[in-house]
């Protein structure tokens, strides 16, 4: 790959990381450094080189929602992530369940992403795990703005070989009645609102030993923030509820955003450079995506997850705001 790819892609990392929602993990970055530096460029790098089939999973539930529905980060990410692999010659799935499944669908709709490869998975039905997999050739497993559980004091333990932190200060801060819990930013348990499909995570190399893994999130308690010492996360997130939120799930690379949906653009952007597709990308301006956080609203109720009103917004932003990374790739591109 070229210098100039590189320093693109790096670009697009900067791009995303802000905060002005003031989630914390980007906010954190100018007082404790940054986090998972490069994973954005050594994610698209490993699309790039080996990607057959990428499985997307996506899809997080606001059950206090006046009108529960799944929340507009993560799906539109998720769909054009998709969308532009399936442009550069990948096989690719989106998979979601139940709850979030009204969301998902209107969100494919939107994007004209087929609906044959949306995936809704039922973790109720016997051999859930074994029956996806055994359909599949997965080289990648992303998700984007997934939930998945907190820590316990095993994976707390084995996190990383060098703990030098007293166990009884995580036994303190992490009631044994939140361990292994899925929690939302509010530190609330909402386990029976999620189905548990980071266990596609857990028994990936099962099935698939050489497929790589993906994480995507903004606020700690996603899927692939286990990459990064619990400790960390804590002194980070910006909630009071900061020692719970904490997910335990790793990932190969962890993609750190101030929206998770800019996280999945940013990467959709950099494997179509690396793939020479970038032409795709302007078929999605301000416009088109507007209309999409409109569709998903209008058909399925999605909810922006921080006012958890049925509006076309992501994370509390207002949509100029939440445009400004995608449009500054855009402008990079046009160089």
């Amino acid at each position: 790959m070229g210098t100039s790819q590189t320093d693109m892609i790096r670009e697009f990392d900067r791009l995303i990381r802000r905060d002005p929602g003031k989630r914390g993990l980007i906010d954190s970055e100018s007082r404790f450094g940054p986090l998972c530096q490069d994973h954005l460029l050594q994610a698209a790098q490993a699309i790039g080189a080996s990607a057959s089939q990428v499985v997307i999973i996506t899809g997080f539930y606001v059950p206090r929602a006046p009108v529960p529905a799944a929340e507009t980060d993560g799906p539109p990410g998720a769909v054009l992530l998709a969308l532009i692999l399936e442009a550069c010659g990948i096989d690719t799935l989106v998979v979601t369940d139940a709850l979030c499944a009204p969301v998902l669908t209107a969100t494919v709709d939107a994007f004209g992403y087929a609906r044959s490869r949306l995936v809704v998975l039922d973790p109720d039905q016997p051999g859930w795990i074994e029956s996806f997999f055994s359909r599949q050739k997965i080289s990648h497993l992303i998700s984007v703005e997934r939930v998945g559980p907190s820590h316990t004091m095993d994976s707390w333990s084995s996190q990383f070989s060098d703990r030098s932190m007293d166990r009884s200060i995580f036994q303190q801060c992490v009631p044994q009645a939140h361990f292994d819990r899925c929690h939302n930013m509010r530190g609330e348990i909402i386990d029976s609102f999620t189905a548990p499909l980071h266990q596609l995570f857990e028994r990936l190399s099962e099935f698939f030993p050489a497929a790589i893994t993906i994480g995507i999130g903004d606020g700690g308690n996603e899927i692939g923030m286990g990459s990064i010492a619990w400790e960390e996360l804590d002194r980070r997130i910006a909630s009071e509820f900061s020692s719970l939120i904490p997910c335990r799930i790793a990932t190969d690379w962890n993609i750190v955003a101030g929206t998770s949906n800019w996280g999945a653009s940013a990467l959709a952007a950099a494997v179509a450079l690396l793939h020479d597709q970038t032409r795709i990308l302007f078929d999605w301006q301000r416009d088109e995506q507007l209309k999409v956080l409109e569709f998903m609203v209008q058909e399925a109720h999605a909810v922006d997850g921080i006012t958890k009103q049925r509006e076309p917004t992501v994370d509390g932003l207002p949509f100029l705001t939440y445009m400004q990374p995608w449009e500054g790739i855009l402008s990079i591109l046009t160089r």
